[in-house]
């Protein structure tokens, strides 16, 4: 019967030699990766396809025209007591299906009423 420490010898001895052969084997996949991709390495990650975009020049970012879009919205009907939804977008420079859901969250905070299609302050 063998030894308890020569058993454990022979068994350390092969996870080493397995461990060797996978370190190679890792080393031959990367390579085969590097090849595949154009020597970037690894998959792309979700989005664009390459060279649908202009990636050297970077966007301009719009800058605010102060206040949000509620408080832009009030403003815009106490100026002009009476005026729609669509002539407000229109002076925002924004759409109208978006200005809706601002306009209902003003007459659910009471800041301005509607009667009709018509928008007017409170107060």
């Amino acid at each position: 019967m063998p030894s308890t420490s020569n058993t454990l010898d022979e068994a350390r001895g092969l996870v080493e030699r397995r461990l060797a052969e996978l370190e190679e084997e890792k080393k031959r996949l990367e390579r085969a990766l590097a090849d595949l991709s154009g020597g970037k390495g690894g998959r792309r990650r979700a989005g664009r396809p390459r060279g649908s975009g202009k990636a050297a020049a970077p966007r301009k970012r719009r800058r605010r025209r102060g206040g949000t879009r509620a408080d832009q919205a009030v403003t815009l009907v106490e100026q002009s007591p009476g005026i729609s939804a669509a002539e407000i977008a229109k002076q925002m420079k924004i759409k109208p299906n978006y200005l809706y859901r601002v306009l209902g969250d003003l007459e659910k905070e009471k800041r301005v009423k509607k009667k009709g299609r018509e928008y007017h302050p409170v107060g």
